[in-house]
């Protein structure tokens, strides 16, 4: 078992090591106003935190006319963190440094999430394999943080639709096979968070993130925060009851929102379409057999002007707009982010929402509603796993000693 008995100093050293890591440098003050306690205290925490070698003198913030601040940041090596993110088919692995900087490349291997009941132990056999390959010791992971797609209950560490556990929940069975601190989320929640703490929301109070995949996700933040409703649930933006086309949503109902705008569904229109094409396609091949490949071949030629594609992505994009409209009218957001792997075909997604968001919207209500294309892409659920970890990082059952970056 991990040990999971933290002090109270230990609870301040990591809350000190959270701040500078989402802000990477701050002064003595800053750090105070955070973790409310005084400036002599918080000067305490810090110098035994620099004795221990974890945090370093970084030099003095810019002038605002009186005695420049001292402002301190970790130093390289003290942790890292073990994002993951699933979606149906595809689960990718990164190591992440405490300067939040992806160390090596990011891994990738095909993992089918629907009627698996092996899915999970194949996902701790991977995860053994990459952190051994990371060659830095155990104790020095803060965590591994996971997106996944399904109805993720976050307190009980469960997910409802995937991952089946037989032993407790998804998050006790990788923690005593890994000994490492870890937490779940669903992906779009985790996407909202990474626009949050770093994409086109941060600073902002009333943000919709659409998660565009093989589903179309939704993270919301309302009042400068991640909404998740009472059991985390909130945000199923793809099982909005929004057409009449008897088309059998993955949720087992008809007419959703995901049958005729995921990217799973643009990919399968064009293969079909692509049969009989008449006019000119930059595209050479789509394979029904590989969708996932042939969705990432339609994004890309839709990024060079390729017409054929996209005509594709826009169909999609005015009913996902359909979609926004009743968010706009629900929630009255400043912005809408368009994230996801279908987000990296660019502004080709902002014209045909914009004019469905026309139609369909009462005008004075749409006004002042902004959309905007992220630009953290297909890495936001990674960049939000990080972030959860390290949003709770201080209650991780992981204790600071010298021993941590021995």
């Amino acid at each position: 078992m991990i040990a999971n008995i933290i002090s109270k100093k230990q609870k301040f050293y990591k809350e000190i090591l959270k701040h500078l890591f989402f802000n990477k440098q701050l002064s003595c003050a800053d750090l105070s106003n955070l973790i409310g306690k005084s400036i002599p205290l918080t000067t305490q925490y810090l110098s035994e935190l620099i004795s221990m070698k974890m945090v370093i003198e970084k030099g003095y913030a810019a002038s605002t006319g009186g005695r420049r601040p001292q402002t301190y940041s970790i130093k390289s090596g003290v942790f890292y963190v073990v994002a993951v993110a699933m979606d149906q088919l595809v689960t990718r692995v990164a190591l992440i440094s405490n300067d939040n900087s992806i160390i090596g490349e990011v891994e990738k291997f095909d993992l089918v999430l629907a009627n698996n009941p092996n899915s999970l132990n194949e996902l701790i056999e991977y995860l053994k394999t990459f952190i051994g390959k990371a060659n830095i010791p155990v104790s020095k992971i803060a965590g591994i943080g996971i997106g996944m797609p399904g109805f993720v209950d976050v307190a009980k560490g469960v997910n409802h639709t995937f991952l089946p556990t037989y032993n407790g929940s998804i998050v006790n069975t990788i923690q005593d096979a890994l000994q490492i601190p870890t937490l779940i989320d669903n992906d779009s929640s985790l996407v909202g968070l990474a626009e949050l703490k770093w994409g086109a929301a941060k600073n902002k109070q009333h943000v919709m993130v659409i998660n565009i995949g093989w589903g179309i996700g939704l993270g919301i933040i309302a009042d400068g925060k991640l909404f998740r409703g009472k059991e985390g649930f909130a945000g199923e933006f793809s099982h909005i009851p929004l057409f009449d086309n008897n088309k059998i949503c993955s949720c087992g109902k008809h007419g959703c929102l995901e049958t005729e705008t995921s990217m799973m569904v643009v990919a399968q229109k064009g293969i079909q379409q692509f049969k009989k094409l008449t006019q000119p396609s930059i595209l050479k091949e789509l394979n029904k057999e590989r969708i996932e490949e042939s969705a990432k071949k339609i994004i890309e030629a839709a990024q060079k002007g390729d017409k054929f594609s996209i005509d594709l992505i826009s169909e999609a994009a005015y009913n996902i707009g359909r979609g926004v409209a009743i968010l706009i009218h629900l929630l009255n957001p400043e912005l809408i982010v368009i994230s996801g792997i279908g987000s990296l075909a660019g502004k080709v997604w902002v014209a045909p929402i914009q004019q469905a968001v026309n139609e369909h919207c009462i005008p004075k209500i749409a006004e002042h509603t902004e959309i905007k294309i992220s630009s953290l892409g297909y890495n936001a659920e990674l960049v939000g796993a990080t972030a959860l970890i390290m949003d709770n990082y201080e209650r991780l059952p992981r204790l600071l000693t010298e021993k941590t970056i021995a």
